[in-house]
């Protein structure tokens, strides 16, 4: 991760602990469900998800016994911490927490800002899903989520969950080191110890073709394995789709060259790493979502020019105008619910998200349900920072 994108999240962090007066006098957001059951005592809040479901939450602890960590080999098996989040039926639920205080608090200290913010203000962001409530009837399609590196990734909660809400079953997915703190079962925080591995290009590529085996393993268990249980039930096969943001972008376009059960993919401002990029996918559709600073046709050190002459299906080239790495992650959203801006990013956290919330769910309502999105056909209105780069 670059030293400008490490400012750009520390910039918004800094806006949340600046507004650490405010947060408690924020009144409750309108029209959340079930909301008589959901704390709210540091004021922040995620935004409503948009579809027809109600929303449920589980996390899995799931270690690949074929596989030896590669940050820490002498840790044994790979481990993953998923977050699954579903269309669901109920309101008998527990409210789901955003994250835990010790993970929020690494996540203070990487940023410079341990002392400034407590921890509280971020781990009990309001969130609208529910624990321990079952999957609604049917079968809906699988996406997966990567975060960004060193990102945690309850940093993609809003998008999992609204996709959810939307009929999607959602498996937003912790790489194990490769975050700044990541809790797992037993007491464990998990570090970043890759992040101080990780340097060289080469190194990068690594982490994506990691990352690939890691998505691949959590489809094989959400879809087959014991631990779904009714989940499972609740999964398409055949409908599967991948997203990711930054790195998390790559490991998408990774995971769907090496596994054809993945349909379609997104890459949320991420480079591709491997060499030659985006190749391997054949005809399956992918999009690529990012700034207009960092990823338009003309821009440096980026191979998304690369990554565009080897994709051979439907695809989309979107960039966004005024946008910065981190807005397409729920950072801005908790500053700008406020008021507040990053400023180091001109678009505001709100209207990064509705660009994120409406461009993610079309691509994969078209690909994976077959539903026509005009949105991804050329420029609109509602959204007149997203300029159509290539189609």
């Amino acid at each position: 991760m670059t030293t400008r994108r490490l400012r750009a999240a520390a910039a918004t962090l800094l806006i949340l602990a600046l507004s650490v007066p405010l947060l408690g006098a924020a009144p409750a957001a309108q029209g959340a469900q079930n909301s008589s059951q959901v704390p709210y005592t540091s004021g922040l809040t995620l935004p409503l998800p948009t579809g027809p479901y109600r929303v449920g939450s589980r996390a899995l602890h799931l270690i690949d016994r074929h596989r030896t960590d590669p940050w820490v080999p002498t840790a044994g098996n790979r481990e993953l911490m998923v977050s699954v989040s579903y269309p669901a039926r109920g309101t008998s639920g527990s409210p789901a927490e955003y994250m835990t205080a010790d993970e929020a608090q690494l996540l203070l200290e990487a940023r410079g800002l341990g002392s400034v913010v407590p921890a509280a203000t971020v781990a009990q962001a309001r969130t609208h899903a529910q624990e321990g409530v079952r999957p609604a009837p049917g079968r809906f399609p699988l996406v997966l989520l990567s975060p960004g590196f060193s990102m945690p990734r309850t940093t993609l909660t809003a998008v999992a969950d609204d996709l959810a809400s939307r009929g999607y079953v959602v498996a937003s997915v912790d790489h194990a080191y490769e975050s700044v703190g990541t809790a797992f079962p037993g007491g464990r925080m998990l570090t970043c110890v890759a992040c101080d591995q990780v340097n060289t290009p080469q190194e990068k590529a690594d982490v994506v073709r990691g990352r690939a085996k890691d998505l691949s393993f959590v489809i094989d268990h959400l879809t087959k394995g014991p631990k779904a249980g009714a989940l499972s039930r609740a999964i398409d096969p055949s409908r599967i789709g991948i997203a990711g943001h930054s790195i998390g972008g790559a490991s998408a376009a990774a995971t769907m060259a090496a596994d054809h059960r993945v349909r379609a993919g997104v890459d949320l401002d991420g480079d591709f790493y491997l060499n030659p990029a985006a190749a391997g996918l054949g005809l399956r559709p992918f999009m690529m979502l990012g700034t207009e600073s960092t990823h338009g046709p003309d821009s440096e050190n980026t191979d998304w020019s690369e990554a565009w002459k080897h994709l051979s299906g439907w695809k989309r080239w979107l960039t966004v105008t005024g946008a910065e790495h981190f807005s397409f992650t729920d950072l801005p959203y908790l500053a700008s619910q406020l008021g507040l801006s990053d400023p180091a990013a001109p678009l505001s956290g709100e209207r990064s998200w509705y660009i994120t919330r409406d461009y993610v769910p079309a691509f994969f309502d078209l690909h994976l349900r077959g539903i026509p999105q005009p949105i991804l056909d050329g420029p609109a209105a509602a959204h007149p920072e997203v300029v159509l780069r290539q189609r």
